[in-house]
């Protein structure tokens, strides 16, 4: 049970992040109608930027404000200055060019920083709690917490606040949304940065429990478009709850030796199973006269 108890608490950090990441993925795709497929490569920078800072022997804090202010000024700066011209295109160009551009910050940060073992070491590694008999680092508790908190005042910030309905109804419909006056590369932007500051906090925790490495923090955005699809890029409860649902069964399949290699594709497994039970019961129908 010893075993199972930390292969849990590792799989719901884990799993939290993944749910962060899929919040600021849903988010901003309920703003712009955008699929980000840079947020990895931006949260990925952002870590390795606070790695540097404290390699440098800077307090942990400014590594942070770091981190955070990468991801918020990269994700805002494509949200202003490419994305607008790309708003009237078909959804699968646009997420084209956030791969583009993810791949361009992948490329930038395997040229800054050579392929080996890093480690980023956060304050709160050297912290534990015991939570119902298992131990818990600091670290793994901020991930949880944070994914909880987040989530949470996500979806109170989009169903509550005047801003977040502009984002919801610019996410509806463009056009209606200009005809009421909603600013909209003002909205944008701000859906762009929101989006941005959770991948900078994605990546520096992230960085921390998992691997700090510029590909594997730049494909973490596979398993997190998993959870949005779960979600169906709408819902940021269920959202979260898939992330956590993955996180849990990608620690457990690590536990068996014939069921480990498939691990990394565990993430799409649970969405389609996922996708197939929310279809159960519908027929399936064509529309178009051929």
């Amino acid at each position: 049970m010893g075993a199972y108890g930390l292969f849990l608490v590792s799989g719901l950090a884990v799993g939290a992040l993944y749910a962060l990441g899929g919040v600021g993925l849903v988010l901003l795709n309920r703003a712009t109608g955008v699929l980000n497929f840079a947020y990895g490569a931006i949260g990925g920078l952002g870590a390795m930027c606070a790695w540097q800072i404290l390699q440098w022997g800077y307090p942990e804090p400014l590594a942070w404000a770091v981190c955070l202010s990468i991801g918020i000024l990269l994700s805002a700066g494509y949200g202003a200055l490419v994305a607008p011209g790309l708003a009237h295109r078909e959804p699968v160009v646009k997420a084209v060019a956030t791969l583009g551009f993810g791949i361009a910050i992948l490329g930038v940060m395997n040229l800054l920083w050579v392929v080996n073992p890093r480690k980023l070491t956060l304050a709160l590694d050297g912290v534990a709690i015991n939570l119902l008999g298992l131990r818990m680092t600091g670290t793994r508790l901020l991930a949880l917490v944070a994914g909880i908190a987040i989530t949470a005042g996500m979806g109170f910030f989009l169903a509550r606040t005047r801003l977040g309905l502009m984002m919801r109804v610019l996410a509806d419909d463009r056009q209606q949304a200009a005809v009421l006056g909603t600013p909209i590369r003002k909205v944008e932007t701000i859906a762009w940065g929101f989006s941005g500051l959770m991948a900078g906090i994605t990546g520096m925790l992230f960085g921390d429990l998992v691997r700090l490495d510029p590909a594997v923090l730049t494909f973490i955005v596979i398993p997190i478009i998993a959870t949005t699809v779960i979600g169906r890029l709408t819902s940021i409860r269920t959202t979260f709850f898939a992330g956590l649902a993955i996180g849990v069964i990608e620690s457990f399949l690590t536990l068996y030796k014939p069921l480990a290699p498939f691990r990394v594709a565990s993430p799409f497994i649970v969405a389609i199973l996922a996708l197939l039970w929310l279809q159960r019961g519908r027929r399936l129908t064509f529309a178009g006269a051929d």
